[in-house]
């Protein structure tokens, strides 16, 4: 009965957001309900949870506040940057630039800090809303992809290398570099081709839309808020499913695991990857996973922070991020799928 319920909670996750417009618009509010209700159905409450679930978010939410103070204190200069950027090499190549260099810094920069630079940018630069929540979900593909390579860029590397590092896999900082930089490497040139793209597309309505308000002091104190209560809550959740996806999904084949792992859209990455890595998996399972939970991660606001952090700045709607994020990553999920395929049935 208790999976059942549990099975009900993740449902609602998934589809009630895009049909109840408070919901969407209090999403995390609604997430930590959820992960309450998921922990009591689990019967997981205990003095240990709620600590580590407490400490969690902090070092996130220490770092967005602070850059974001930091930010508020250069707009000015952030904004001469990227007009001469604009004026230098067209709005086209500038939103291709953005794209690559962050998706490639966010691995030794942090994706946290990778998708605070991406927001500010983004704020500032003379697009309509559609095209800057394009930028946006493109970008965080990239950034998504990037910080997989290095175990400092996002918790989903951190996790995945301190449970490989016994053997078999012997797993050292350059481990997830070696087995994925082919499939991160083309997601990041592949969104920067698409950000190249936005400037060519007829628009309608203002072509100018700048984001207003986000550098007052309220609004970093309730962004930085919003962000803990979401962290909050997708740890209670995963904390909840994790006995659940480890009488399923561990025990099954590679590429069936590459589909089930769109979970990760919704419940963060870095926590599918918490249930779902194991040391036993072989290098071709590690891979069609840690690709699945990469695409995935991208797909919906929850699936990594980056999107958690950006969606929060630029006030983006669950439904909005959508509408782009997933027929993107399904087209993704297609290719990568076939491209593994191929690859390991060619040289496995």
């Amino acid at each position: 009965m208790n999976e059942i319920f549990l099975i009900i909670i993740v449902v609602c996750v998934f589809v009630l957001p895009f049909f109840v417009r408070k919901i969407e618009e209090n999403l995390e509010i609604f997430l930590f309900v959820c992960g309450v209700l998921a922990a009591t159905a689990a019967s997981l409450w205990s003095k240990e949870l709620i600590i580590s679930a407490l400490e969690a978010p902090v070092h996130i939410c220490i770092v967005l506040f602070f850059v974001s103070i930091i930010f508020k204190q250069f707009h000015g200069s952030i904004c001469a940057l990227a007009d001469f950027a604009g004026e230098k090499c067209g709005i086209a190549v500038t939103l291709a630039l953005i794209v690559i260099v962050l998706g490639f810094l966010s691995s030794v920069i942090t994706a946290i800090v990778a998708a605070l630079i991406l927001s500010e940018i983004a704020s500032i630069l003379c697009i309509t809303r559609r095209d800057r929540i394009k930028l946006i979900v493109y970008s965080c593909f990239a950034i998504g992809a990037g910080a997989v390579l290095l175990p400092v860029g996002e918790p989903l590397s951190t996790i995945t290398i301190s449970k490989l590092a016994e053997p078999p896999h012997n797993a050292d900082a350059f481990f997830l570099l070696k087995l994925l930089w082919p499939y991160t490497v083309s997601i990041i040139l592949i969104m920067a081709f698409l950000a190249y793209k936005i400037a060519d597309k007829p628009t309608e309505g203002p072509t100018c839309e700048l984001v207003r308000g986000i550098h007052s002091f309220k609004e970093i104190i309730t962004r930085t808020l919003r962000v803990y209560v979401f962290i909050l809550a997708l740890v209670f959740l995963g904390e909840a499913l994790q006995p659940l996806a480890s009488r399923f999904i561990v025990f099954l084949s590679a590429p069936v695991i590459y589909w089930v792992n769109l979970v990760a859209a919704v419940l963060d990455n870095a926590t599918v990857a918490a249930i779902v890595v194991v040391p036993e998996m072989s290098r071709q399972s590690l891979t069609y996973l840690l690709v699945s939970l990469i695409v995935g991660g991208g797909m919906l606001v929850p699936g990594n922070i980056p999107n958690i952090i950006s969606a929060s700045k630029l006030r983006i709607k669950s439904k909005e991020w959508a509408k782009i994020a997933i027929p993107l990553g399904m087209i993704l999920f297609v290719l990568y799928f076939v491209a593994l395929t191929v690859c390991y049935g060619f040289f496995n």
